[in-house]
């Protein structure tokens, strides 16, 4: 992950009042930050994260706010001096006096609490006793007046609060640091720049968006499904270094477009099932469990080595009005900005050189060429991702935070997950022959015949090629099985689920099944007891007795059996709640109100691989009592034999 802040990527701003707000940071742009103000947002690109910053007053010649790097001494002021500087009741501006001062509030006024149902006086108080309690003298008025001034990024006016109220030196350490706390986070105008990661994006989802979109997982429970399923970096694709394409280009001296034409080896070719570090999901919170699971295989995040681009970007969206952080002003001069992209443009132009006595220079034509559309990604063979889904298209808008886009990934090649996430349905997996592209025939053409066709004609030709090729590719590879671990996060029946995917795992893998409820997860775990072990094992179907064990894999099940319950061991239910505690001296205790919502629950269980025949055990079988009668004897024979 970038430790600066990249251009047009998605960040979190942590607001005074601690609520986060998820934008994408796109140059040449302003933020606002509501009541607290806003600033451009070059003033943040190719900065740290992790930074706090502080709104400064307009400049009287400017029409933006300028911002300023809070350093650490001044945000933890109050915790590394000793002495905090508490105004006193001298300092603090006097209340108004109940009996002689001018705005003296009247005394004859009586104030009652009456029991509606018995009618009855419960409490009776005057007005004077009501204005005591209110220690804080400054009015709305005036409080609104300081706000709208905005001066010293609101320190001034945290400061007036402190200074006005009358009972400052009666409040406990504990009292005044949240009191101040309190002011600060209302009138401060701070923010902090934190990158979007999966705890800060589970974070904002479920407090301030719709928890219901990623089926109310929290942060603990996302660690239970990746630690359970074991999902970690699966190492380098073996297959990367030799991967044969045949490609077919136009003759030299052709004006049409620089084609390269994939014959089908490269993508046609079916994954190796013995290389671990594949993992197959089912994800209906669109994409966030994906996103989880690239994260903790190092696919998220787009490489730091892919800067090239992003360099050349900042130079362009670069504003003129700012001149990076320092809030220097340059002054462009009549024509100075075309002299200088003009220099730019002539820097790389790469000269031609002359043509030789003789010789006849060579047209445009011929020597131009035009970039090559490199429109095949070879995917990876190892530490991949396989996305099952129910829809046309597959629902992953949680990779956009990170850059990336599912339904057209060629917009971003560079991207890990372009090679390593595939996506299939469910219809290509169980029934590949009603598929429509899967069924198809292969496109196929002579290189005559295809440069004899308008460029329309072929760019359509060998789009439709790539895209049979890759649907080949996904839907064979996933059948052939041989994955390492299935997570599943969906509100489809797990038993379902199972029937289908249980086949497709090599043995030794993991799964990892996560639900809102538990009462699913029960019915499966039910599937796979001890009982129904047994049973199987006693007494199997008699469909299945003529079968060998790989046909006896995809039992379709009954009414006895719904799944196959030899197939899999060690299926258990669990969760998990961190409780947040109020830790301070003589004041520890958990925090009695929390986020409501679904509790969440995990089902875990291995693939195990039956093994075929009768397992028979061999040695000499001998009793607990002959044993210990043999061992009575020796005992016996060595005690004489010492006599």
């Amino acid at each position: 992950m970038h430790s600066l802040v990249q251009p047009n990527a998605w960040a979190a701003l942590r607001l005074p009042s601690g609520n986060l707000r998820v934008l994408q940071v796109t140059p040449n742009t302003t933020i606002s930050l509501g009541k607290y103000g806003s600033f451009p947002t070059n003033l943040i690109i190719e900065r740290p994260y992790h930074l706090t910053y502080e709104l400064l007053d307009k400049r009287p010649d400017e029409g933006f706010n300028r911002l300023r790097i809070v350093p650490p001494a001044e945000l933890y002021a109050d915790i590394f001096s000793s002495d905090t500087n508490t105004p006193t009741s001298e300092d603090a501006t006097p209340a108004p006096d109940a009996e002689g001062a001018d705005n003296a509030l009247p005394t004859d006024v009586e104030y009652s609490l009456v029991d509606s149902d018995s009618g009855a006086v419960v409490a009776i108080t005057d007005r004077a006793e009501i204005a005591a309690e209110a220690r804080q003298t400054l009015t709305l008025k005036e409080i609104e007046a300081l706000k709208k001034d905005g001066t010293d990024a609101g320190r001034e006016l945290i400061a007036k609060l402190m200074l006005s109220h009358t009972a400052i030196d009666q409040k406990t350490e504990y009292s005044l640091a949240k009191y101040k706390l309190l002011k600060t986070r209302k009138y401060i105008r701070r923010f902090s720049i934190l990158p979007l990661d999966i705890p800060l994006l589970n974070h904002w989802t479920l407090e301030d968006k719709d928890p219901s979109k990623i089926l109310d997982m929290r942060e603990e429970m996302v660690a239970l499904v990746g630690c359970w399923a074991n999902v970690h970096f699966g190492g380098e694709d073996p297959s990367k270094a030799a991967q044969p394409s045949v490609k077919i280009k136009p003759e030299e001296g052709e004006e049409e477009e620089e084609e390269a034409m994939e014959i089908g080896e490269e993508a046609a070719e079916i994954t190796d099932t013995s290389v671990p570090g594949r993992w197959l999901v089912i994800d209906d919170t669109g994409g966030f469990l994906v996103a989880a699971m690239a994260e903790r295989m190092g696919i998220l995040y787009p490489l730091e080595a892919d800067s090239t681009n992003t360099e050349d970007q900042q130079q362009k969206t670069k504003p003129s009005h700012i001149d990076s952080f320092s809030g220097n002003q340059p002054t462009l001069k009549e024509g100075e900005g075309a002299t200088e992209s003009h220099a730019k443009k002539s820097e790389n132009v790469q000269e031609k050189p002359e043509p030789e006595e003789g010789t006849k220079p060579s047209s445009p034509q011929t020597t131009r060429k035009r970039p090559r559309r490199e429109d095949t990604i070879p995917y990876a063979h190892a530490n991949t991702i396989t996305h099952i889904h129910a829809n046309a298209q597959p629902n992953l808008s949680f990779l956009r935070y990170y850059g990336f886009d599912m339904i057209n990934p060629f917009h971003t090649p560079s991207h890990p997950l372009a090679s390593h996430l595939t996506a299939l349905s469910w219809l290509q997996l169980l029934e590949p022959s009603l598929d429509a592209v899967y069924s198809s025939p292969e496109p196929s053409a002579t290189p005559e015949e295809i440069y004899s066709w308008k460029t329309n004609r072929r760019s359509t030709f060998h789009r439709k090629r790539k895209r049979w090729l890759r649907t080949r590719h996904i839907i064979d590879s996933t059948r052939k099985g041989g994955f390492t671990g299935l997570v599943v996060a969906s509100t489809m029946d797990p038993i379902s689920i199972m029937r289908a995917c249980v086949p497709l795992l090599a043995g030794g893998a993991l799964i990892a099944i996560y639900s809102p409820t538990i009462e699913p997860l029960t019915e499966l775990a039910d599937c796979y007891s001890l009982g129904r072990r047994a049973a199987w094992a006693s007494n199997p179907p008699p469909s299945l007795l003529s079968k060998p064990t790989s046909e006896q894999e995809n039992f379709p099940g009954n009414e006895d059996f719904p799944l196959n319950p030899s197939l899999i061991l060690g299926a258990s239910i669990q969760t998990s709640r961190v409780r947040k505690w109020q830790v301070l001296p003589g004041r520890t205790h958990p925090v009695m109100t929390s986020r409501g919502g679904a509790e969440g629950y995990v089902f875990t269980a291995t693939r195990v691989v039956p093994a075929e025949g009768k397992v028979e055990a061999r040695g000499n079988i001998r009793s607990r009592k002959s044993r210990k009668v043999e061992s009575e004897g020796q005992d016996k024979g060595e005690s004489e034999g010492a006599e």
